[in-house]
């Protein structure tokens, strides 16, 4: 397991540890997005992924947050196997990556999507926050990848939050596409802890209740 750390005191913020599936097609690029993410290396020698690797990542959010990305780089093959429910639990986001130079890739997104929504939600009920990375961009696209309303159009039916253009040979859109999904993240998170902060002030304001001396009449 790999990691990159905030190296800040830890004492002055609030951490949050999210888990982050990496997904799609066997030689989409996943392997190289991870690594430029959160190594800033890129290679052409990277062999196939076999099973899941990881990674960890700390990154400052805001003035008093730090967020620590356990990021699971999930072999392409891994859909037709039964592991993936092993894989998914406790995902709190997902990135699904496509080869811009390959249509097939993409064809292949509703199924990694199906998959995934049928094995992991949030603990709202709600799915899993997805964001589409067209990598390789820095390669000749396919004209389907140049089509951007054709891209909209396929996440708003497939359930995906938004699309990247990214490259990580050239680093385009990396960081950005990361930043993005956490965002998304974080906000269900402080809705979480509104809800963590209004449920701790309805227990505290009941055992106040409770403590109060009953008045009888004798």
């Amino acid at each position: 397991m790999s990691s990159t750390f905030y190296n800040g005191p830890a004492d002055q913020f609030k951490e949050y540890l999210f888990k982050i599936l990496v997904i799609g097609e066997i030689a989409s690029g996943k392997t190289s997005f991870v690594k430029r993410y959160v190594h800033k290396l890129f290679s052409t020698n990277y062999r196939s992924t076999i099973g899941v690797d990881f990674a960890l990542k700390a990154v400052k959010w805001g003035d008093d947050k730090i967020v620590r990305i356990q990021l699971w780089d999930i072999a392409g093959q891994e859909r037709f196997g039964n592991m993936t429910r092993v894989y998914y639990k406790e995902a709190v986001g997902a990135f699904i990556v496509c080869d811009v130079t390959r249509k097939q890739t993409l064809d292949a997104i509703p199924k990694w999507k199906s998959d995934l929504d049928s094995k992991v939600t949030l603990a709202d009920g709600s799915r899993v926050p997805t964001v589409l990375l067209l990598n390789k961009c820095d390669m000749e696209k396919g004209e389907w990848a140049l089509d951007t309303i054709f891209l909209d159009s396929f996440c708003r039916d497939h359930g995906i939050e938004a699309w990247f253009y990214t490259s990580a040979k050239e680093n385009i859109n990396i960081d950005e596409a990361a930043q993005f999904l956490i965002s998304l993240i974080m906000q269900k998170q402080n809705s979480l802890d509104r809800d963590d902060n209004f449920n701790e002030s309805i227990k505290i304001t009941r055992q106040q209740d409770d403590s109060t001396p009953v008045k009888t009449c004798c």
